[in-house]
């Protein structure tokens, strides 16, 4: 399944199992916001003054796990 960020607005529809945007079920988008959300409190306790290089290694660990044998 390829991933499709949320698009926001009037494409967003709650009814149904799947948003009309992004055709992501509700479910996803939910676990999603949370695991955002827990890294967003994780930095903040941190207390980082460069939260983009933690969002960059974040990602960057999370493509080379998701990719590597």
């Amino acid at each position: 399944m390829k991933f499709n960020p949320c698009k926001g607005g009037a494409w967003c529809e709650d009814s149904g199992t799947h948003c009309n945007g992004c055709g992501r079920s509700h479910e996803e988008i939910a676990q999603t916001k949370v695991l955002v959300n827990n890294l967003v409190e994780f930095a903040q306790q941190q207390d980082y003054e460069n939260p983009e290089d933690f969002a960059q290694f974040v990602g960057a660990t999370l493509v080379r796990k998701l990719t590597t044998p």
